[in-house]
C-alpha cells in the first residue's frame, strides 16, 4: 500500500511524529529545506513531536535554526532526544527540559566498556574515526563506528546492510541485561535505561499532550524489530516507514492535504 493510500485509509493523525536522521534530514547533516517548509506548515496545523537517538546539541544543528516559526507554532514543538530519555518544550526564546532519565554512572561506565570490548572482539572497532567512537550523553550510551563526525558517504559504505550494528547489538544485550540495547543510525547503537526508549517517550508525549497513540503519526527509518523506531510500532502507534528525506518530505505533504481535506469536511458537516 502507498503512502497516499495508507493515510486515506485511516483518520487525519492529531499529532504527528518524526525520527530526525535519515528520516527528516541525512545522517548528522541539516534539515533539507523542502523538509524544514514541510514542518512549518505541518507545526501551523497540529503539534509535531522529534524523537531521535541524537542528543539536544543535534537539534540545535540540525533541526532549530531551520525553522522559522511563529509563536503559536513553537508552543506545538515537542523534541525528544536520546530515544525520549529527554524531552523538551518551548519556553519563550529557549527550551526547557521536562524530564531526563539518566543513567546512573554505574550503568554508564559498564556500557562503555562492554561496547569497546564487544565491538573490538567483534572486528567492527575502528583504529581511524572521526571524533569519539563512544559518546556518553547522560541519558544514552551512543557507539558511532565512525564517530559522530564521519562524513555521510563514509557511514553509508560502512554498513549497508545494517549487519555490523545488528550483530554488536545481538552481542551486548545479553551482557547489558538491566539496560535497553538497540540499533540507531547508519553507524550507531544506542543504549538507554530498560524500558527507556522511543516508546517511553510518546507515553510520555501522550501524557503531557492529552492526545490518544492512536490518534498519533510516527514516520521514520528503522522499524525493524532491531530498529531504535521499532518500539513506537509495537506500542501500537500508527506508523510509517520511509528510506530518506526525500520520501519524508513527500509524505509531510500528504499528510498536510490529508489534515486540510478532514478538516474541510467538519466545517461542511457542522
Amino acid at each position: 500500500m502507498s503512502h497516499t493510500a495508507s493515510l486515506a485509509s485511516r483518520p487525519a493523525p492529531c499529532l504527528v511524529a518524526f525520527d530526525l536522521d535519515d528520516t527528516l534530514a541525512p545522517s548528522k547533516s541539516q534539515v533539507p529545506n523542502d523538509v524544514a517548509r514541510g514542518l512549518m506548515e505541518l507545526l501551523e496545523r497540529v503539534p509535531v513531536c522529534v524523537i531521535s537517538g541524537g542528543q539536544f546539541a543535534q537539534f540545535e544543528t540540525q533541526l532549530l535554526p531551520h525553522l522559522d516559526l511563529t509563536e503559536a507554532a513553537s508552543g506545538r514543538l515537542h523534541l525528544m532526544p536520546t530515544c525520549g530519555t529527554r524531552y523538551l518544550v518551548a519556553d519563550g526564546s529557549a527550551y526547557r527540559e521536562v524530564y531526563a532519565r539518566n543513567l546512573s554512572e554505574d550503568q554508564r561506565h559498564r556500557a562503555m566498556a562492554a561496547v569497546e570490548a564487544t565491538a573490538k572482539e567483534l572486528g567492527l572497532w575502528e583504529s581511524e574515526t572521526w571524533g569519539p567512537a563512544i559518546e556518553d550523553r547522560g541519558s544514552q550510551i551512543t557507539y558511532s563506528a565512525l564517530g559522530q563526525a564521519a562524513p555521510l558517504e563514509a557511514k553509508k559504505a560502512w554498513d549497508p546492510s545494517g549487519e555490523k550494528k545488528n550483530r554488536l547489538r545481538d552481542e551486548l544485550a545479553p551482557q547489558l541485561a538491566d539496560l535497553e540495547v538497540r540499533s540507531g543510525g547508519s553507524t550507531s547503537v544506542d543504549i538507554t535505561a530498560r524500558g527507556v526508549d522511543k516508546a517511553y517517550g510518546m507515553r510520555e508525549l501522550a501524557a503531557a499532550t492529552g492526545i490518544a497513540l492512536t490518534d498519533m503519526l510516527f514516520i521514520g527509518d528503522r522499524l525493524d524489530p532491531h530498529g531504535n523506531d521499532y518500539p513506537v510500532k509495537a506500542l501500537g502507534v500508527p506508523c510509517l516507514e520511509v528510506s530518506s528525506w526525500q520520501e519524508t518530505a513527500d509524505v509531510i505533504a500528504e499528510v498536510i492535504i490529508r489534515l486540510d481535506e478532514s478538516s474541510t469536511h467538519d466545517r461542511l458537516k457542522a
